[in-house]
């Protein structure tokens, strides 16, 4: 099992993914910029870092992981302990290769440094939209020969004849660099329109395919305090409003603030024993509640 198509898959849906006792990756929403020295443009982006001292279990990998495989909870667990047992092992001789977001290294603090893979955009606000390069502009200078002033006698009117050729060139000048900067005007004017009619035509003709897409999580919310708190303990879910009904009553009179949470993307009705607005105190109530009541206990985070 990759451990890192887990991670990766988590990374388009949620701002933070926890591996449990190594670290957890962390995304920053950056918007659309541009490369002034190559002249391109890039849509906007997630970008990403690594923090080691992000090590408490969240429960999102665990349970995604658990979902994905239709497996417990527990072995969801034992199987990221291995993977993590062998990063640690892996990282102390030669960088570690996580899938599509990057690569881990040591450096000589023994500090772990992550380097991000800047090819794959995990905004799902960008799907379809790539880098753009636009051509840059050349202005053509004009050459102008030098005037050489003929001497000649004097015409009738007593005006010399070479300033008068000196006063008719310098008219000419005058009227081939107007030309000349209107010309350049209306070609850098078509160029730039021509451009941007063509990322315009590039972006209203992208075809958005996702060959395999993430699962959804469709989220039927049946009571107001439920939304303002998006942590919850689960305890179970049913297929039959009836159970989940039946469970919510039995908890409630166990002295839990139980609640139904809605239908997950299988149509399973989610029982929560509790709901939370700080995250530690719903981590540190699931830790309790596996230690005593139900170990198949998890937590969801719902935002």
């Amino acid at each position: 099992m990759n451990l890192a198509n887990y991670i990766s898959d988590l990374l388009y849906r949620y701002n933070c993914v926890i591996i449990p006792d190594f670290g957890g990756f962390v995304t920053n929403k950056i918007g659309a910029k541009v490369n002034e020295t190559s002249n391109t443009f890039y849509p906007p982006a997630k970008q990403i870092t690594f923090n080691s001292h992000l090590k408490v279990n969240d429960g999102l990998l665990t349970n995604y992981i658990a979902s994905s495989e239709n497996i417990t909870f527990e072995k969801a667990s034992r199987i990221i302990a291995l993977s993590v047992t062998e990063w640690k092992n892996e990282i102390n001789t030669k960088p570690i290769q996580i899938g599509a977001v990057g690569v881990l290294t040591l450096n000589e603090n023994n500090q772990i440094i992550f380097e991000p893979n800047t090819t794959v955009n995990y905004l799902t606000e960008s799907f379809g939209l790539t880098s753009v390069a636009s051509e840059s502009i050349k202005r053509n200078i004009a050459k102008v020969k030098p005037l050489i002033p003929i001497l000649k006698k004097e015409n009738k009117k007593g005006i010399p004849t070479f300033i008068k050729y000196a006063a008719t060139a310098a008219i000419m000048l005058t009227l081939s660099f107007a030309g000349n900067n209107a010309y350049q005007q209306n070609k850098q004017e078509s160029i730039i329109a021509n451009q941007e009619k063509a990322i315009e035509k590039k972006i209203q003709s992208a075809t958005f395919v996702i060959t395999n897409p993430l699962p959804t999580i469709a989220l039927n919310v049946l009571k107001e305090e439920v939304v303002s708190k998006p942590y919850h303990v689960v305890a179970g879910a049913f297929q039959f409003p009836e159970n989940a009904e039946k469970k919510v009553n039995q908890l409630k009179k166990q002295g839990y603030k139980a609640s139904i949470l809605g239908a997950n993307k299988w149509g399973l009705i989610e029982v929560a024993f509790d709901s939370f607005l700080d995250k530690n105190e719903a981590i540190n109530n699931l830790y309790k509640i596996q230690a005593t009541v139900s170990e198949d206990a998890w937590l969801l985070i719902k935002k």
